[in-house]
C-alpha cells in the first residue's frame, strides 16, 4: 500500500504546517493560560477551507475527504491541541452528522456557515451518569403537537458555548423499541432556544484554549423537522460518527507526539551540560529514537484506517487500533519530552508542558483506551 501524498494533500499539509508555526505558535501560550477561545485563529482556518475539507463544494466545502482533514489536524496538533480539537470537534462531531444524516433542507441551512468556519456546531452525547455507556442515555424527548420537548443534560461537550456556536445535535430517548430497549434519536437544537442552557466553561487540566461545557434542557422545544435522520437511529448514527472520529483523534495524537519530538530535538541541541549538548548523550538519543518510532507507527496506523475509509472498506478495527496506539504514543512522548527538558519541562510557558497537560484526555475522549481494546477484541472474535 502506497502512502505517498498527492500534490493536493502535500500542499494542504504544508500550508497548515506554516500557518501553525506562524499564526498559532506565537499567540497560543497566552490564550491557553488565560483560557481564551482562539476566535481569530478559527476564522483564518475557515478562510483557508480547513473546516470544509471533507465536504462537497455544493455546501461551501473544499471537495476533499476525511484524510485531508486528518492531515490538517496532525499539523495543527504539532503546535497546539486546543486549536486542533476545536477543528476536529467542529468538523467530525458538529458538521459531519448533518452531512451524513441530514435532510437536504438541514444541509442547506447549516453546512455552508460551518464549512466556512463562520459557525461551529457540537454533538451532545455524553451524560453525567453515562460515560462510556452511551446507550444509557437519560435525556428524553417527547412529541407535543408539532414539536419535540427535550429534558435532560449533557456534559463534556466541545464547542457548545462559543459566540459562534449555531447548534448542538443531542441524543435523546424518544420511545421504547419492541425489545424493550430505549429508542434513541438525534435532534438538532439551535443555540438560544428557550429551555436550552449552556453551562460555564469547565476548569480543565488541558485543552485550555478550547470550549467545553455542560448542557441543560428544561422543556426545550424544537420543531419535529429538527430530527436528524431516522427516528430511533441516533445510537447507530453516533457509532458511525465515533468510528470516523477515532481516525481524526489518532491524527491529532500523532501530531502532538511529533511536536514533542520537534521540541525535544531542538532543546537537546541547545542545552549544554558537562561541556557538551545533551544530544550527545546516548540516553537522550535513545529516548528520541523511541519517540520517533512511536510517532511513525502511529502515523502509519491512521493513514491505513483513513485509506480503508476512503475505499469504503470496513475500518472500525483499524480506527480503534490507530486511536489506541496514537493516544498512548502521545502520552509516552510527552512524558519523554518533559524528562528531556528537565525542570523547564515542568514550567507552563514551555510548549512541552502544554503538550503534557493535553495528552491524558486523548486516552479518554471519543472512546477510552479500554473501549478500544474491547472493540478490537470483539472484531477479532466475531
Amino acid at each position: 500500500m502506497d502512502f505517498t501524498l498527492t500534490s493536493d494533500e502535500s500542499a494542504l499539509r504544508d500550508a497548515v504546517a506554516e500557518f501553525a508555526r506562524e499564526k498559532v505558535a506565537p499567540v497560543i501560550g497566552e490564550l491557553y493560560e488565560n483560557h481564551q477561545f482562539p476566535y481569530q485563529i478559527v476564522a483564518e482556518l475557515g478562510r483557508m477551507g480547513i473546516f470544509g475539507a471533507p465536504f462537497s463544494e455544493k455546501y461551501g466545502g473544499s471537495g476533499g475527504d476525511y484524510f485531508m482533514l486528518c492531515l490538517a489536524l496532525e499539523e495543527l496538533a504539532r503546535v497546539d491541541s486546543s486549536v486542533a480539537i476545536t477543528v476536529e470537534a467542529g468538523v467530525s462531531l458538529g458538521a459531519m452528522p448533518i452531512y451524513r444524516f441530514g435532510t437536504a433542507k438541514q444541509r442547506d441551512r447549516w453546512l455552508p456557515r460551518l464549512c466556512r468556519g463562520e459557525a461551529l456546531a457540537a454533538f451532545g452525547l455524553t451524560e453525567p451518569g453515562g460515560g462510556s455507556d452511551a446507550g444509557a442515555t437519560q435525556t428524553k424527548a417527547v412529541v407535543d403537537s408539532d414539536e419535540w420537548v427535550i429534558n435532560g443534560g449533557k456534559c463534556f461537550i466541545t464547542n457548545a458555548g462559543t459566540d459562534i456556536t449555531d447548534f448542538v445535535t443531542v441524543t435523546a430517548v424518544t420511545g421504547t423499541k419492541p425489545d424493550g430497549k430505549p429508542e434513541i434519536s438525534s435532534i438538532i437544537v439551535p443555540s438560544g432556544t428557550p429551555g436550552f442552557t449552556v453551562g460555564k466553561q469547565y476548569s480543565k487540566v488541558g485543552w485550555c484554549a478550547s470550549d467545553t461545557r455542560e448542557l441543560f434542557f428544561d422543556d426545550c422545544r424544537v420543531p419535529l423537522e429538527n430530527l436528524l435522520g431516522e427516528r430511533g437511529r441516533g445510537y447507530a448514527q453516533f457509532l458511525r460518527i465515533l468510528d470516523e472520529g477515532r481516525i481524526a483523534i489518532a491524527a491529532l495524537s500523532t501530531g502532538l507526539a511529533q511536536g514533542c519530538i520537534d521540541e525535544s530535538v531542538r532543546y537537546s541541541k541547545e542545552r549544554h551540560a558537562f561541556g557538551s549538548p545533551i544530544a550527545d548523550n546516548q540516553a537522550i538519543q535513545f529516548m528520541l529514537a523511541d519517540m520517533e518510532m512511536r510517532a511513525h507507527t502511529s502515523r502509519l496506523a491512521y493513514y491505513d484506517a483513513a485509506a480503508r475509509m476512503r475505499a469504503e472498506k470496513p475500518f472500525k478495527r483499524q480506527a480503534s487500533i490507530a486511536k489506541l496506539h496514537a493516544s498512548n504514543t502521545a502520552v509516552d512522548n510527552a512524558r519523554a519530552a518533559t524528562q528531556i527538558f528537565g525542570g523547564y519541562g515542568f514550567m507552563n510557558e514551555t510548549p512541552v508542558a502544554r503538550m503534557w497537560r493535553d495528552t491524558k484526555i486523548l486516552e479518554v475522549g471519543e472512546g477510552t483506551s479500554e473501549i478500544q481494546r474491547m472493540l478490537i477484541a470483539r472484531d477479532l472474535l466475531s
